[in-house]
């Protein structure tokens, strides 16, 4: 295990509901990862095939047509896009930690899936869909796991999944946080800066809890995204274009690097110092120990 690494966080916007585009596109980032000199790499909640915006639109029913094009370019964990996905791993020799839609026969899952540099792959379900997001997906059953790499300790968590205190709890003893996020672009006249500052004071706190360094990746939501589910209705005054607030966070909580501005595409690249494992003298072993937290880590 190294002590300092170099890390990325994701800032695009997807292509939305194009899976094959976005599977080039994905390759490409990964890439670009790569040359900057990172070996982990980052992508928001759901990037693939992009994050059902329409759901905070109108009406359920003016949303329905939306879900057969979702699911659709949605990904299975046995497709051809996955392995794709695998080979570029392979092959720049990169850790990937990917958000997407998961399809598994007529169920969505809200799914983040890490593949290491020999194209293993490990998959986490987000447990707890907020309220409109459960109009398309279903909950996962299973609790987050960390995972023993070569890199250190990582565990991954998505959206609202931060403000769960038993999700946080069970990635205690992590060194690396992936903090994936869909994008802030909704309300931005009722809401303002609030929302994007209140989910970075999210990321902020869970690497100040967490000890972790804490990489942040999300989309971008231009108005050509919304373009993609015809929101000319009254509502469209609801949207905004940007809403990304990439970032890599240190273990105090503070930017490691400086974040892209909110409209721009990039990946964000760090070095980071990972955090030790607390021994036993260490006051926040006892704080953290727990058979059920050690019996999550999984070797990959």
């Amino acid at each position: 295990m190294a002590d300092r690494i170099r890390v990325a966080a994701v800032q695009a916007e997807p292509a939305w509901l194009q899976l094959a585009v976005g599977i080039e596109q994905t390759i490409g980032l990964i890439e670009d990862a790569a040359a900057g000199g990172a070996q982990l790499v980052a992508f928001p909640e759901t990037f693939l095939p992009g994050y059902p915006w329409w759901l905070w639109l109108n009406a359920v029913d003016w949303g329905s047509e939306f879900r057969g094009r979702y699911l659709a370019n949605a990904m299975t964990r046995g497709g051809p896009e996955l392995r794709a996905i695998a080979h570029a791993a392979r092959r720049t020799g990169m850790w990937v930690a990917l958000g997407f839609a998961e399809r598994a026969d007529t169920d969505l899952f809200m799914t983040q899936v890490l593949v290491s540099p020999a194209g293993r792959m490990e998959f986490a379900r987000k447990v707890r869909p907020t309220a409109l997001e459960r109009e398309l997906f279903t909950a996962g059953t299973e609790p987050p796991v960390v995972y023993d790499t070569e890199l250190g300790r990582i565990g991954m968590l998505a959206g609202a999944d931060h403000l769960c205190p038993r999700r946080r709890v069970d990635l205690w003893w992590e060194q690396i946080h992936i903090a994936a996020w869909s994008g802030f672009t909704v309300y931005h006249e009722d809401a303002g800066a609030g929302v994007t500052a209140v989910n970075s004071t999210v990321s902020a706190d869970y690497a100040r809890a967490s000890r972790a360094v804490v990489v942040a990746p999300t989309a971008l939501v231009p108005m050509t995204g919304w373009e993609v589910v015809d929101a000319r209705s009254p509502e469209s005054r609801l949207l905004s274009g940007g809403g990304g607030v990439a970032r890599i966070l240190g273990p105090d909580g503070l930017d490691l690097v400086e974040p892209l501005p909110a409209g721009s595409a990039g990946v964000l690249v760090a070095e980071v110092e990972l955090a030790p494992e607390p021994g036993p003298g260490d006051q926040t072993a006892e704080l953290r120990s727990g058979p059920a937290e050690r019996s999550r880590r999984s070797p990959l």
